[in-house]
């Protein structure tokens, strides 16, 4: 498997259209915040057809839990991530095209459809799912994934401060949360708090679903960012939110939000190969076209051996970032995803989308410096790869710990 499929390439080949005549006449808006990126998704979904698809695959979820009796826990049958069945590498396709022209929006689909979705499809309940998972799936409703705290850092559960305590059969919450995608427009959260006076040594991480109008319920201004400005970003603020005992997700207390957490947190590194290629091969197709154009002292920049080397990078960088694309899309359908290699593939694509966005501005010189070509936006997006879901510190670190695993 060193190729996209037919059927992934012919999938590619409508998405660029897509996105070439929907997404990049208003790439400008997008980053001024002009304009919020969820009526192009849903046009999205529009163009491929995929709501009701999506809604039938729940819907089959829903009734295998049922005649099997339990709830929650909605593994098998594909990644729920990726809309409980659809094949992972049509979702990472879908997440590289748009990164050639928005990463920001690639990143609001990502985290509504892969983290909050996700989450909901993962761990809720029958109920839960009919009442938010298919909306949030479908794109009917937008999702946010609430687990940054002020302060926090890296160290998302030590430092957690919102709470949860009950109240005779509802919860109170209070707390605040920040850096999370969506959130400004967001219609359904899940977000994690400790739960206070269990009498437990450690208090557990849970996760709730909460709905925008929710009384104590609040959320900030999209806030101003560095890059990924077409991904609305804001603060979630809860004072004394009172929400019924159903609102926890999955509804049982078995206290396993770490292990939610860290599950949900593999998924999305998994997918930051595909939004590096996206950036990496945008950079790349446009850098070749612009050394082989722009002359200097008689003779395209193409021909001097310095830029060739920049673009050989560049090329190098592709191909090992387009084999983790299709090695992720093979670990997820088999059900195979690790932290190891989530990991591995988050920290090298996303360094490398990097390097290869500083490139490319160094090929347009002070060009590349003006938003008037498309790698200065690239070059700013890209630096959030290497932040969001664990600094390349983290990344690092985790890495070693399976190691160790391996070799006791």
């Amino acid at each position: 498997m060193f190729e996209f499929s037919p059927q992934a390439k012919m999938a590619e080949q409508v998405l660029r259209q897509f996105c070439e005549k929907e997404i990049r006449p208003v790439v400008r808006d997008l980053d001024e915040h002009r304009m919020p990126p969820y009526d192009l998704i849903r046009k999205l979904y529009d163009a491929l057809g995929i709501r009701p698809m999506i809604r039938a695959q729940i819907e089959k979820m829903i009734e295998r839990v049922e005649n099997e009796g339990g709830g929650g826990e909605l593994l098998g049958g594909g990644d729920p991530a990726s809309g409980g069945g659809i094949d992972p590498m049509m979702a990472q396709i879908v997440m590289k095209e748009l990164c050639r022209y928005a990463p920001g929006l690639a990143l609001s689909f990502g985290a509504s459809v892969g983290l909050c979705g996700g989450a909901l499809l993962r761990k809720g309940t029958p109920e839960q799912l009919r009442r938010y998972a298919i909306d949030v799936m479908t794109f009917d409703k937008i999702g946010a994934w609430a687990l940054t705290e002020p302060g926090a850092g890296s160290d998302a559960f030590g430092s957690m401060k919102t709470t949860a305590r009950r109240d005779g059969g509802d919860w109170i919450l209070n707390g605040s949360k920040t850096f999370i995608t969506n959130a400004p427009y967001a219609d359904v959260f899940v977000l994690y708090a400790r739960v206070v006076g269990t009498g437990l040594d450690r208090d557990p991480i849970v996760a709730f679903i909460l709905e925008r109008g929710m009384e104590g319920l609040s959320t900030g201004e999209p806030m101003e960012k560095m890059g990924m400005r077409d991904s609305p970003t804001g603060e979630v603020f809860l004072d004394d939110c009172r929400v019924p005992r159903n609102a926890l997700l999955g509804e049982k207390e078995d206290w396993g939000g770490h292990r939610d957490v860290k599950q949900n947190l593999s998924h999305e590194r998994s997918g930051a190969p595909a939004m590096a290629l996206g950036i990496i091969e945008r950079c790349l197709e446009e850098s070749v076209r612009y050394a082989k154009q722009r002359v200097q002292f008689g003779q395209p920049i193409a021909d001097f051996q310095a830029v060739q080397h920049r673009i050989a990078r560049m090329e190098i960088a592709r191909e090992n970032v387009f084999n983790l694309v299709l090695k992720s899309a093979w670990l997820e359908k088999e059900g195979k995803m690790n932290a190891k290699f989530a990991c591995a593939a988050k920290l090298y694509s996303s360094e490398a989308a990097t390097q290869v966005a500083g490139d490319a501005i160094m090929i347009f010189g002070g060009n590349g410096y003006m938003k008037e070509y498309p790698v200065e936006k690239l070059a700013r997006d890209a630096k959030l790869l290497e932040i969001g879901a664990g600094v390349s510190e983290i990344q690092l670190s985790t890495i070693a710990r399976e190691l160790y695993k391996m070799y006791d």
